[in-house]
């Protein structure tokens, strides 16, 4: 017994003796420490908070003071100051114990002098107050204690905001029994107000919906119907999280507690909102689809879906960026990987992209639609189909011909259905032994067969003797025909045609074509009788000033607009447009 006792009192000696203390040096037996509490440790910022929050979660008040500096106390109130001060923490300060200093001497990067360490802030009357840390003299050895100002102020606010209290009705059991740091009547509390948010706000909902139903049905568009409908159950789960969120504020929870709910607020709003917005895709892109189908825009209908299915997977992508920002990542840095997998993404698939942009050109710009009959490239043919990757277009030769977006958007396209006018200008060759009468004959009738003819606009209607060509005098023909429909300016273009072969047979003259003849009699090959009559013609225009020439005057025009019968003679609807041309003249 007498040389445990020696060997005890050496290793008390060498323990006070060794200056400031180490962590690594025994400490002596604590004797207000119970059996089976753990070591007093407070050697570092990080052990000295995890031991004050031990003592006081087991309720011993006289272990946890000693983690305190009570310099500023009075010493009335020293046994209750731990148990105070854990309470004012608590409610105010969310003490993350992983992030404190580990080291002998604390954090030397917060800014605060040394032997400082600094926890979190509280809000006392007159002012904000950072709760700290201070590494004092304890028998000999530096250890880590709360500080005596922050302990002072802690119970300052204890007293003001009287965080120590609450309902007097309660049983003990419920006011003594935690669970996570939070009394058990606080979870009843908590449990009982969430049902009754729900139901309060699904009773707001339905009043909101009857208060709002009224204005909507007076209006002309069905959208703010579908509104009310489709925003209830967004709107729902707002007011059930609003009525809930102020409903726990009086509770008193703690800091921790209040973190905890305010995260799965904000994660149940932002889940709402994302409903909301996801509901408001949905019903712009069926009132989208509504509108062109009244347009008769068919051919856009089929960009609807996937214009939806885009929109509504960017409102989840940023409502996943919301939700990882609020579960505290760094979002900064997610984006960044994200740009560089996009950039990698895009190159991947670049052709399909350009197909994708290109199909949205054809759409908005519409060169063409689903129908029309075009030109594109050396090809011609009629539109099928407009999708996301292709163009289809069934050819003359009747078989379809699928152009990629991106390549049909960048070619030259020639819409032949949305023509109003179609574009006659044939060139007429004359032979060379044509006589300048003959010519002016041929002029002067064809431009009267331009202007009396219906299908003909009779203002841009010309002929022109442009010049000598290699074999023939060339008469140039440029008038528009009326109508839309390719087969029937065909029609017309023929009827055309017959009439100035007509015209040219009249005046004795006829159509040069490329060869050379050799004349072995004069005059071989023209009818002189034709002829004659025709220069007799045009010699009785001179005499009476009617040889109209270079152009016909504007009432001459007018008096002759749609004169000639058309369809010609012999044709099943001739009779008819001799009716109406007889009650045209009739009319003028």
């Amino acid at each position: 017994m007498q040389t445990r006792g020696l060997v005890a009192a050496a290793i008390l000696c060498v323990t006070l003796a060794a200056p400031g203390g180490s962590s690594a040096t025994p400490t002596p037996p604590d004797p207000a420490r119970p059996a089976d509490a753990p070591a007093l440790d407070r050697a570092s910022p990080r052990a000295a908070v995890q031991g004050f929050l031990a003592a006081t979660d087991r309720g011993d008040g006289a272990r946890a003071a000693l983690f305190l500096d009570l310099a500023a106390v009075p010493a009335a109130r020293r046994a209750a100051a731990a148990s105070e001060l854990r309470a004012v923490l608590d409610r105010q300060v969310w003490i993350d114990v992983a992030t404190l200093s580990d080291a002998p001497e604390g954090r030397g990067d917060d800014g605060l002098e040394a032997n400082r360490d600094g926890l979190g802030w509280l809000d006392t009357p007159s002012g904000p107050h950072q709760v700290q840390l201070t590494r004092v003299d304890r028998d000999g050895a530096l250890r880590w204690v709360f500080a005596a100002a922050s302990v002072a102020a802690a119970l300052r606010v204890y007293d003001a905001y009287g965080y120590g209290d609450h309902p007097a009705f309660l049983p003990a059991a419920l006011v003594e029994y935690r669970l996570l740091h939070v009394q058990l009547w606080q979870w009843m509390a908590l449990l009982l107000l969430a049902l009754g948010a729900y139901l309060l706000a699904a009773l707001a909902t339905r009043l909101l919906r009857t208060l709002l139903r009224p204005i909507a049905r007076r209006t002309r568009t069905a959208l703010d119907d579908r509104l009310l409908q489709l925003g209830a159950g967004p709107a729902h789960l707002l007011i059930a999280v609003a009525l809930f969120s102020a409903g726990h504020r009086p509770l008193g929870l703690t800091a921790a507690a209040r973190t905890v709910l305010a995260g799965g607020e904000y994660l149940l709003a932002l889940a709402a909102v994302t409903w909301l917005v996801l509901r408001l895709v949905d019903l712009a892109g069926d009132a989208l689809r509504e509108r062109l189908a009244r347009r008769g825009q068919s051919e856009a209908i089929s960009l609807v879906a996937p214009g939806r299915r885009t929109a509504q997977a960017c409102v989840l992508g940023l409502g996943g960026i919301a939700l990882l920002d609020g579960l505290g990542f760094n979002v900064t840095a997610l984006l960044a990987g994200l740009g560089v997998g996009g950039i990698a993404v895009a190159l991947a698939a670049q052709k399909s992209l350009e197909n994708l942009f290109g199909g949205i050109t054809l759409y908005a710009d519409r060169p063409v639609r689903v129908g029309d009959f075009c030109r594109f490239g050396d090809m011609v043919g009629t539109v099928e189909d407009i999708g996301l990757r292709s163009t289809r277009i069934r050819t003359l030769e009747r078989c379809v011909v699928s152009v990629p977006n991106a390549e049909f958007a960048n070619l030259q396209l020639e819409n032949f259905t949305r023509r109003d006018k179609f574009w006659y200008h044939p060139t007429i060759g004359l032979r060379y032994d044509t006589t300048p009468d003959q010519l002016r004959y041929v002029l002067v009738e064809v431009r009267r067969m331009l202007y009396a003819h219906p299908k003909v606009d009779p203002v841009p209607a010309r002929i022109r003797f442009t010049g000598f060509g290699a074999s023939s005098l060339d008469l140039e023909v440029f008038a528009y025909v009326l109508g839309a429909d390719f087969d029937e300016f065909l029609a017309v273009a023929e009827d055309l045609n017959l009439r100035i072969m007509g015209i040219v047979e009249a005046a004795g003259s006829g159509f040069a074509f490329p060869s050379r003849t050799i004349y072995v009699e004069a005059g071989s090959g023209v009818d002189g009788e034709r002829r004659r009559r025709a220069e007799s013609e045009v010699a009785g225009w001179r005499e009476r000033e009617a040889l109209y020439l270079p152009g016909f005057p504007p009432d001459k025009i007018r008096e002759l607009r749609g004169t000639l019968a058309y369809p010609p003679s012999g044709s099943p609807g001739h009779a008819a447009a001799d009716g109406a041309a007889a009650r045209g003249e009739a009319d003028r």
